[in-house]
């Protein structure tokens, strides 16, 4: 099993910035793929960014040019700067692995918004 902990949302102002982070614990072995999912209320979870180990990166493309992924595997850590924020950048955001067939899942972190 594989333990991910958010931390950084909050409630910001349009214009403004947040940082997430989250650090991956347990049985890791070797994590391929690290990112950032997000899901507004009545809304399914979609892909924010994701990185791969060799440092690969994609975004989804309401967040290029705001949003940069980045991640250090010696701490097994993945973050995701979110500068320029909108009120449609409000979600939950969920920190996610993909690890040996299997996805893994934070319980999420409230980004709000305001406009």
């Amino acid at each position: 099993q594989v333990q991910l902990v958010e931390s950084g949302g909050g409630l910001v102002q349009a214009g403004g910035s947040l940082r997430l982070s989250c650090v991956a614990s347990g049985s890791i072995f070797s994590i391929a793929v690290m990112g950032w999912y997000r899901q507004a209320p009545g809304l399914q979870r979609e892909l924010v960014a994701s990185i791969t180990t060799d440092g690969s990166r994609n975004y989804a493309d309401s967040v290029k040019g705001r949003f940069t992924v980045s991640r250090d595997n010696t701490k097994n850590t993945v973050s995701l700067q979110m500068n320029s924020l909108k009120p449609e950048d409000t979600a939950v955001y969920y920190c996610n692995v993909f690890q040996i067939g299997r996805d893994y899942w934070g319980k999420g972190t409230l980004v709000t918004v305001s406009s």
